[in-house]
């Protein structure tokens, strides 16, 4: 998929030395077609590197993407240069007045925090309340997702007792969902959280279906009835080494932390990770946008109701 970013992105020379197909506003302005339009919430500190690693499995479909970024206005991030932002960045004031055919909200590390005491959650709720009527389908990753399921569908989070890190095998409870479609009965995805969902608390909720889970990580993917809203309480769209690197930050600042399951060759933090999750990573986000997004969207995007 070309992906239609600023020039100026960051992500754009990492992603060009990969050869991901990555095309500049002035090339795209040239092609007589519409672009889906992806709202991007990043509420990562690391702006730059989410950006890279969504727009990374963003690339794998044939459509044109046009992406928006969007910051909270209640909280302002301290770990992304302010240039960046300015640069980059839209508030909610700014775009609220567009529809959009997808919208991505990423997660954030405020899970050991009730969702009320988040400065910005007043925002994200309204957000939230506004992508019902805004965005053709919504994909809501780790705490994003327990937020979405909060919101949405009243479903609280409960912490784990200690972080589900590490690479975690899953299987498929609906083979039929398109969202799913090509997925091998088993497959794995990186987790890195201290909070959770219960299963028995989404099993009976009106309006809530279960599409994927793990023994050990416990529920992966689930969405509402009408598709429009889509929660991922993992990190399938996480690089070859952000797992590591989580690790050797947690170790230095003194953290009781444990290796990552099924990520280092023989469990060992001196060897190379075992990357195990790509080819689902980029079947996953392919899936969205081609059944979810393009082929639900409107071609009109003010018809999005």
């Amino acid at each position: 998929m070309p992906i239609k970013i600023p020039d100026t992105l960051p992500a754009r020379s990492v992603l060009d030395s990969e050869n991901v197909f990555v095309m500049p506003q002035t090339r795209a302005a040239n092609q007589d077609i519409r672009p889906l339009k992806i709202l991007i919430f990043n509420l990562m500190p690391l702006k730059i590197t989410t950006e890279t690693h969504l727009l990374r499995v963003l690339s794998n479909t044939p459509l044109q993407v046009e992406v928006d970024l969007l910051m909270t206005s209640s909280h302002i991030s301290k770990n992304t240069p302010l240039e960046h932002l300015t640069a980059f960045y839209h508030t909610f004031h700014e775009i609220k007045h567009q529809k959009y055919d997808g919208m991505i909200i990423t997660g954030a590390p405020v899970e050991e925090m009730d969702f009320e005491e988040v400065n910005y959650w007043e925002e994200m709720k309204e957000i939230m309340e506004w992508s019902k009527t805004n965005v053709t389908c919504t994909f809501h990753i780790c705490w994003g997702a327990q937020a979405g399921l909060y919101y949405h569908f009243g479903i609280p989070k409960h912490h784990l007792g200690k972080k589900m890190f590490g690479v975690f095998p899953h299987t498929v409870n609906c083979p039929q969902e398109p969202l799913v479609r090509g997925f091998d009965d088993l497959f794995f995805a990186p987790h890195s959280r201290y909070t959770g969902v219960k299963r028995e608390e989404m099993l009976n909720k009106e309006g809530l279906i279960i599409v994927s889970e793990s023994n050990e990580a416990g529920v992966y993917i689930a969405m509402s009835a009408n598709r429009r809203q889509i929660f991922v309480t993992g990190h399938s769209e996480y690089d070859p080494n952000t797992l590591k690197e989580e690790y050797v930050r947690d170790v230095r600042k003194g953290l009781d932390i444990a290796i990552p399951a099924n990520y280092f060759t023989n469990n060992d933090p001196s060897q190379p990770p075992m990357v195990t999750w790509r080819s689902h990573a980029h079947l996953l986000y392919s899936n969205w946008l081609n059944y979810y997004v393009y082929q639900a969207t409107p071609f009109v995007l003010d018809e999005i109701s």
